[in-house]
Parts: structure tokens; sequence; C-alpha cells
């Protein structure tokens, strides 16, 4: 349903498409479940959010891959294993885009 939108849909929408009689509170745990998985994008609507379906798979990917490196508290350990395990074409396509992407500014 919300690839089907047109844009990001907010809980109140998405509760009307769904089923008008599910609680509020449910549609945004889902909502916001979907979101910490990477299924969904939100992006601030008033005072809350709307959400987008992320239609990208590896943007899915991505964010599942930065979660994992997150949740662990030795990042430095799990990035050597990573690149220690990269394929020398993985490695060099990374070098590259590493690069090639401007620091994003604090």
């Amino acid at each position: 349903m919300l690839a089907a939108a047109e844009g990001p849909l907010a809980p109140a929408a998405v509760r009307e498409r769904l089923d008008p009689g599910l609680a509020y509170n449910t549609v945004t745990t889902v909502l916001g479940r979907l979101h910490d998985k990477g299924r969904v994008t939100r992006v601030s609507a008033g005072r809350g959010y709307a959400y987008q379906a992320v239609r990208d798979r590896a943007q899915v990917v991505a964010h599942q891959m930065r979660r994992l490196l997150d949740d662990d508290a030795d990042r430095s350990a799990v990035l050597t294993r990573f690149v220690g395990a990269l394929t020398p074409e993985d490695e060099a396509l990374l070098v590259a885009l590493l690069q090639r992407t401007e620091p994003e500014p604090s």
C-alpha cells in the first residue's frame, strides 16, 4: 500500500487505507518497526512523521549493514574483518567510492 502511494503517508492516512478500525498506536508502532528494519523511510510531517516504502533493495541492505555495525561496540574490529573478507574487486570499488565521497559536515 505504501509502495503504491504517490508520496509519503502519515499514519492516519495509512490506517484509513488499510482498515479504519485499527488503533492509531498499532499503525504507528508497525510503521516505526518497519522504519527500524529499513523497509520504509520517514520524513518530518508536522508533529510526527510520514512514511514511504523503500523502493531500492540496495538501500535496504545498506541500512541493515549499518544497523549491524551500530550494534557492535568494536566498530574497528567489525570493519577490519569486513574489509579483510572483500574480494580484490570489491575492495577496489570500496576504495573508489570512499575517495569520491565528500565528508558530511559536522
